[in-house]
């Protein structure tokens, strides 16, 4: 069984659930990272299983190695994490939920080292870009890591005194080291957007607030995007997110003649979030009217909205 000091790779294809086993979440990083606390906001009781990539934890889900996978899919500084999109799409997986959570950075540094002592400061390339100015004001020098809280742990296990980790506040708890500085992300509504990932639907409901992502395709011809805007403006359906990405397997699209030859366009698809639940008529109305001009659509997910921080 994989427990959470060990970090789950795509080679871990063996062990199953028990029909008894407590709730197992899949995340991206190591313990005390961002994804760690969202899944456990997700779950206060999960056992939160760390994974070294991305699609390690789609296919931790799939393999019945976890139940369920937390993952980051935007930020309200560093917008969206595009190749979690492009996994949604390659894996038969559903979106079961989502996670807001308020991100705040710590320097952390070494017992009985000083802010001033700091000369070189690791972390993920995210959080240094969401702490640039503070990092400035020091003076250090920026290296980048995988993970939040593998920097911290790094600096911990080599002892660094002259290095400081950009972290979580867990992170210092777990790997024993001292905030020098707490909140230095340059924008203080920091928010950052996970969505929860299972083998099975959850079904529909309208007892509470709903939120359903699609993704699809669409032909060449004018205003194609509007027509398909428009499914949703004309039943009074809110989107949240719109997000396009090239096909990969179709990256480009020829269309007639530009004067020196046919004119090459990328194809792309389109991701979207509205909010309304598939168990309301107007929501089955819109996908309808959307599949009249749409090759390709498939549904995400359906799934109750957080509205907490």
């Amino acid at each position: 069984m994989f427990m959470n000091c060990r970090t789950l790779s795509l080679s871990d294809l063996s062990s199953s659930l028990s029909d008894d086993a407590s709730v197992r979440v899949a995340y991206k990083g190591a313990p005390g990272s961002f994804s760690e606390a969202a899944a456990l906001k997700a779950y206060p009781l999960c056992e939160a299983v760390p994974c070294d990539e991305f699609e390690a934890a789609f296919r931790a889900v799939e393999l019945w190695l976890v139940n369920k996978a937390v993952l980051p899919i935007e930020s309200s500084v560093g917008g969206s994490v595009h190749r979690n999109y492009d996994l949604l799409l390659r894996h038969r997986l559903h979106i079961v939920g989502e996670v807001q959570m308020a991100v705040h950075h710590c320097l952390l540094g070494l017992p009985g080292v000083q802010i001033e002592e700091i000369k070189r400061v690791l972390s993920h390339p995210q959080a240094i870009t969401q702490c640039e100015i503070e990092l400035n004001k020091l003076s250090v020098v920026k290296e980048s890591v995988e993970d939040t809280a593998a920097a911290a742990q790094f600096v911990a296990s080599n002892d660094l005194r002259d290095t400081g980790a950009i972290a979580s506040a867990r992170a210092a708890t777990l790997y024993g080291l001292n905030i020098l500085a707490e909140n230095i992300e340059d924008e203080s509504d920091n928010i950052t957007r996970f969505l929860i990932l299972a083998r099975e639907p959850v079904i529909p409901g309208t007892d509470r607030p709903f939120k359903t992502s699609i993704v699809f395709t669409l032909e060449e011809g004018p205003g194609v995007l509007f027509k398909a805007l428009a499914v949703f403006a004309l039943r009074d359906i809110s989107l949240t997110k719109i997000e396009s990405r090239p096909q990969r397997k179709r990256p480009l699209r020829v269309v007639g003649n530009s004067g020196n030859g046919s004119a090459k366009y990328f194809d792309y698809l389109f991701y979207i979030d509205f909010e309304a639940s598939m168990a309301e008529q107007r929501a089955q109305n819109a996908l309808g009217h959307l599949q009249e001009f749409a090759p390709f659509l498939r549904v995400l997910g359906c799934y109750p909205m957080d509205t907490y921080l």
